[in-house]
């Protein structure tokens, strides 16, 4: 008679399979582990739900901190063994949720592999553990005049290992390249906890190209524990200029202009009137706050090829309508120019509970185009919505605003960010740049790739990965996900069967 109802039966059956599966993972872990290297008490585990996207979490069944190699080696042979998903993590500042927890498995954080192995200044590299901060490798290899390129707006938290995982890039990575083009070589794990080493320090390595593979691979396909990554001079001098625009198709245009010049500035950064207004509260960075939009265009080099390009650049943008131009006399103020861009996204937290940080690219001729689409987006999902852009290589990362308390306003966001991934698509561009596809992008990767193409992604995650244990759920929808989003896509604005809730 009080025999619990068929929903409340399921539930107390979850619990009691997630506690039976908990305690067998920590009593196999704690084998290989000492005690305050394991966590699995919720209290601890609370801090590990989620990456920078806070929209999703979960916790997981126990989070292993290994101090050494052979500890991380050990806790993969062990979850391998017993069929355990294992979620690699680093800083957490992941905007994906790419490090999102798998309930019933092993969020595995590398934070203490912190320490920098060599600094090599006649080769130009470091090596490093994959714990390591982004920023922390400049600054060491400062002292012999060399940097690490890669700039991520993160940098000062992000480590190197989330770099790799997510192919990250940064205001500089027009003229410098991505993670992929400053990585030499990558050591690791497998799944099994295999050691496995993807590059060389050479100028080639034998076999295939794996590395490109691994980098930006999401922690899918092996453990990366270490990285040698490539350090470049640092420029001699560097300015930048400020463009105000009168409007976003003029701006656009510009960028292709630049880029059409044959000049490839060190970074080449877009602001719309919303993002220069809330980043000038911020940081005071002297933007134009009458522009409907800001370009920030930097030159790096010797002082005679920096004053020739920064005479071109100059000459492009006032050609494409800038409306006022000035261009930094001296490293402080260069210095302010971009910390509004660095600022971007804190800047923007001033303005709104919550913001949603999307990631798409598109041609950069179609910049404008894309801004003016957002305009009817924000009307269609009755959002705001301040965009900041790598506008060099046509990477996007508009930044929804909405608050999660209010009902339906998080679910408003998703389909705004999903409009805004499948408008990239439509105009030649990709669901993402450099912030990985992680679980926020699942179902437009199945308006981007085919089933054929998905399959072929599955296929190499199956040759590293068998058991498919390492970071599951991520990057490659399902066929049923891609069935059922096909069905619920939204066609001039209407979702079929809005009433109905969304899982």
């Amino acid at each position: 008679m009080n025999a619990p109802l068929p929903a409340a039966a399921a539930r107390l059956d979850d619990a009691a399979e997630r506690a039976r599966r908990q305690a067998e993972i920590a009593a196999a872990l704690g084998a290989v582990l000492p005690a305050h290297a394991l966590l699995s008490r919720r209290e601890d585990t609370v801090p590990y739900e989620c990456d920078g996207l806070t929209a999703y979490r979960e916790q997981p069944a126990a989070v292993a901190l290994p101090e050494t190699e052979e500890q991380v080696a050990a806790v993969l042979a062990a979850c391998h063994a017993r069929g355990v998903p294992v979620v690699a993590r680093g800083a957490g500042t992941g905007l994906s949720g790419g490090a999102l927890p798998h309930r019933l498995g092993v969020t595995l954080s590398l934070a203490k592999f912190n320490r920098i192995l060599r600094i090599d200044p006649l080769a130009r590299t470091a090596t490093v553990q994959c714990g390591v901060r982004n920023l922390a490798i400049s600054e060491a290899a400062a002292p012999h005049g060399l940097y690490y390129a890669p700039d991520p707006s993160s940098q000062i938290a992000c480590t190197i290992g989330g770099n790799i995982a997510e192919n990250s890039g940064g205001v500089h990575c027009l003229k410098y390249g991505l993670t992929l083009h400053n990585v030499l070589r990558v050591r690791g794990y497998t799944a099994a906890g295999e050691p496995v080493t993807f590059g060389s320090e050479a100028l080639d390595a034998p076999g295939y190209d794996l590395l490109s593979a691994i980098v930006g691979s999401e922690g899918m396909l092996a453990v990366i524990v270490e990285a040698t990554v490539r350090l470049v001079p640092r420029p001699q001098v560097a300015r930048c200029i400020m463009a105000s625009f009168g409007d976003v198709r003029h701006a656009g245009d510009a960028v292709a202009s630049v880029i059409a010049a044959g000049i490839i500035p060190a970074g080449l950064e877009m602001l719309d009137k919303p993002m220069a207004a809330a980043v000038e509260a911020f940081v005071h960075a002297g933007y134009d706050l009458d522009a409907a939009a800001i370009l920030l265009c930097e030159s790096d080099g010797n002082r005679d090829e920096v004053e020739e390009e920064i005479g071109r650049m100059v000459a492009v943008l006032e050609a494409s309508g800038a409306t006022r131009i000035e261009v930094s006399e001296n490293e402080a103020q260069r210095l302010r120019f971009w910390s509004g861009r660095k600022n971007a996204f804190p800047a923007s937290g001033r303005i709104s509970p919550d913001y949603m940080c999307m990631d798409s690219t598109i041609p950069r001729k179609r910049l404008a185009d894309m801004l003016l689409a957002i305009g009817e987006m924000e009307k269609k999902h009755g959002l705001r919505c301040c965009n900041v852009f790598h506008a060099g290589d046509g990477n996007l990362h508009p930044l929804i605003l909405f608050d999660a308390n209010d009902p339906g306003q998080l679910e408003r966001a998703e389909r705004f960010g999903a409009d805004i991934l499948e408008t990239s698509v439509a105009m030649g561009g990709t669901v993402t740049g450099e912030h990985g596809v992680g679980i926020e992008k699942l179902s437009s990767m199945c308006v981007q790739f085919s089933s054929a193409e998905r399959e072929q992604m599955l296929g190499l995650k199956h040759a590293f990965d068998p058991a498919g244990l390492l970071n599951p759920g991520k990057v490659i929808p399902t066929l049923v996900r891609c069935a059922e989003y096909g069905k619920m896509h939204v066609k001039r604005g209407l979702l079929p069967f809005a009433e109905l809730p969304r899982f």
